[in-house]
């Protein structure tokens, strides 16, 4: 069992694999099909979660980290990531007009938390692929890949340590987390070894969606990752993987091998919009977690479980839920 969050004091390398990380990228070019028909004209992304949309998170996460150079990977159908991190000026003096300045901060905010740029994948051949269509914005530098189905909780610091892990060690880091071993084969696993840090493991391989019997551990992959520029010579290389994509987990597969990927494990605070119950779970969530929000939600979500309790006692209908 490795240890999840703790500190320590790694054996630093030479400040020339040390560079800092400073860009992020977001792939976010998916169909969203789990989420038909709300995705047909909608991206999946920009579905609100409370009052955000979750791609909105997933750029805060990055900003907090300090990273301030985002490049979201899109299509054709996203045009509205594009114009949410954008400004809205007539929506913005209509606010400012009122003098709402809550909601106009709101509304601002979205473009002023980092450089914000956007380039089109035209093909939907993987999230290998994705990353490979960052390489000309990202050049020779490191970068972290964020997912937009994984939102971390704005308390946790996985990320920062990520690229805290990266500077002491260079080469790639990936977020990992345990799973119950039948949920291994929804995630890509990885073979692991202990480091002289309790939270960070040396990353020895790596199986995209493995059956239970050939999963090489209940360690899975999460959406995050800090990765080397190397990574993009490997992804050339990379013949297109499970589904017929481009796999990043067959990338990194090649990279372990050379001894140049770790993981930091995480048991803080994950939510999963990737599926219809999931995103659910996500809303109420975050809800519960508002100061503005959460104790009359609670209070109204305790009054509307004890209703479907007393449905199932009594085979009652339940009232109305306003």
């Amino acid at each position: 069992m490795i240890a999840p969050h703790t500190s320590s004091t790694p054996t630093p390398t030479p400040a020339s694999a040390r560079r800092a990380v400073r860009k992020a990228v977001v792939p976010a070019a998916g169909l969203g099909t789990r989420f038909l028909p709300a995705t047909k004209a909608t991206p999946k992304e920009m579905l609100p979660v409370v009052d955000k949309p979750a791609i909105q998170y997933v750029v805060e996460e990055a900003a907090s980290a300090g990273l301030d150079d985002v490049l979201m990977i899109t299509g054709w159908h996203k045009r509205a990531i594009e114009d949410h991190f954008d400004h809205a000026f007539e929506l913005e003096q209509a606010l400012a007009a009122k003098g709402d300045t809550v909601r106009l901060d709101a509304v601002r905010d979205p473009a002023r938390l980092a450089n914000i740029h956007h380039v089109r994948q035209g093909e939907p051949l993987g999230l290998g692929h994705a990353v490979l269509c960052a390489r000309r914005h990202i050049g020779d530098q490191p970068f972290a890949v964020l997912l937009g189905d994984d939102l971390i909780d704005p308390r946790e610091t996985l990320l920062s340590r990520m690229l805290d892990v990266r500077e002491r060690h260079g080469g790639s880091v990936v977020a990992l987390m345990e799973v119950p071993p039948e949920q291994v084969h929804l995630y890509g696993c990885a073979a692991v070894e202990p480091t002289g840090d309790e939270d960070v493991v040396r990353v020895t391989g790596l199986v995209e969606k493995p059956s239970r019997r050939d999963a090489p551990s209940t360690y899975a992959v999460i959406g995050r990752y800090v990765l080397d520029p190397a990574v993009f010579d490997t992804l050339e290389r990379t013949p297109p993987g499970r589904g017929g994509e481009i796999q990043l987990t067959d990338a990194l597969q090649d990279l372990a091998a050379g001894g140049t990927v770790r993981g930091v494990v995480f048991d803080g605070l994950r939510y999963d919009t990737g599926d219809k119950a999931d995103y659910l779970r996500t809303v109420v969530g975050l809800a519960c977690d508002r100061d503005d929000l959460g104790p009359e939600f609670i209070s109204w979500l305790k009054e509307f479980v004890a209703g479907l309790e007393d449905r199932g006692e009594h085979g009652t209908r339940r009232r109305s839920v306003a």
